[in-house]
């Protein structure tokens, strides 16, 4: 049984390091930036947990193959407004009985060229099933001064954006282990839904999972829904704690940042057997939580609140 784990959330959470939940990099050299800071993608896909739950037939085609593939072009051909600076953005493919070709966990790189620029390359995490038909969806929220986001928040239906890929991440299989702890700040939520959705789907995975999500304010938590669902279909098996840095007064989740504190009090312990801690933000969340990834083949060394709490390297995967 998944033993259920009290933490008060009446005094505010302790901020003891700057805000990150949806800070974009700052500078000019954007792209060389998303890419050393991790191919986890921060975008998100929209998804409805009951959907499309069953595998994709095996004799589907596959949009994206990897390997020396190139580019795909795919035209958009929906957007849905989600609330202040996120939208869903729903690309078509021309077979609409293929499927993505993604595994779990794998992303999608983007790519746009601005007029008399630079190719601009984004990593994205569609969260639309992997075994869904003819289409994928992206969720993206727009940062100041972020040139893909912008991009993409700027895109009319009917236009076309170029994707590749798969860009594989952490492989899953029922059962890889025993509980798995997904860390997550803003769009770092993308990777963590494709790996929940893929557990909870399959009947033969027991994996539990708790999630610690970290937001500026209510309004920008991605997944509410799906994830809600999630926890009220397996109660014993999915817990997930929000916290926010500007929550309403009526708010009874974390304030505040992701804490040493509360994470000492949600996740198990170091010494217990099979656990894996998943971990995806922004830089400052890296930097506070775990130490930010060398390159996407390289974790980098474990650093900052977890290896305070006493996990080793193996026990963390920075997407």
């Amino acid at each position: 049984m998944f033993a259920r784990q009290t933490f008060r959330y009446a005094q505010p959470l302790k901020q003891s390091f700057r805000k990150y939940s949806t800070e974009a990099p700052k500078g000019k050299s954007l792209a060389p930036v998303y890419l050393t800071v991790g191919l986890a993608g921060l975008g998100v896909g929209l998804y409805r947990y009951n959907s499309a739950s069953a595998e994709a037939p095996a004799d589907r085609a596959k949009v994206f193959t990897g390997g020396d593939q190139g580019w795909v072009d795919l035209k958009l051909s929906e957007i849905e407004v989600l609330n202040h600076n996120t939208k869903r953005l729903r690309f078509e493919f021309e077979d609409k009985e293929a499927v993505s070709g993604l595994n779990v966990a794998s992303a999608l790189l983007t790519k746009f060229k601005p007029e008399g620029g630079k190719a601009v390359l984004r990593p994205y995490t569609p969260v639309s099933d992997e075994a869904q038909p003819g289409f994928l969806d992206l969720v993206v929220k727009v940062y100041p001064n972020g040139p893909m986001s912008e991009h993409l928040h700027s895109m009319n239906v009917d236009q076309r954006l170029e994707f590749k890929g798969p860009l594989p991440k952490y492989p899953w299989e029922a059962n890889k282990h025993n509980h798995i702890c997904l860390i997550a700040g803003g769009t770092g939520i993308t990777p963590m839904y494709q790996l929940a959705r893929q557990i909870f789907k399959n009947p033969e995975d027991k994996t539990k999972v708790t999630l610690v999500y970290g937001n500026v304010t209510e309004g920008d938590i991605l997944l509410k829904k799906e994830l809600e669902e999630l926890e009220n279909t397996y109660p014993q098996r999915f817990r997930a704690f929000y916290v926010l840095d500007n929550p309403p007064k009526e708010w009874t989740g974390g304030k505040g940042y992701i804490s040493k504190e509360l994470l000492k009090t949600v996740l198990p312990e170091p010494k217990e057997d099979n656990i894996k801690l998943f971990v995806c933000g922004p830089p400052g969340m890296y930097k506070a939580i775990s130490g930010a990834k060398v390159s996407p083949k390289d974790q980098g060394e474990l650093t900052g609140i977890l290896k305070e709490l006493g996990y080793s390297q193996e026990q963390v995967f920075k997407f």
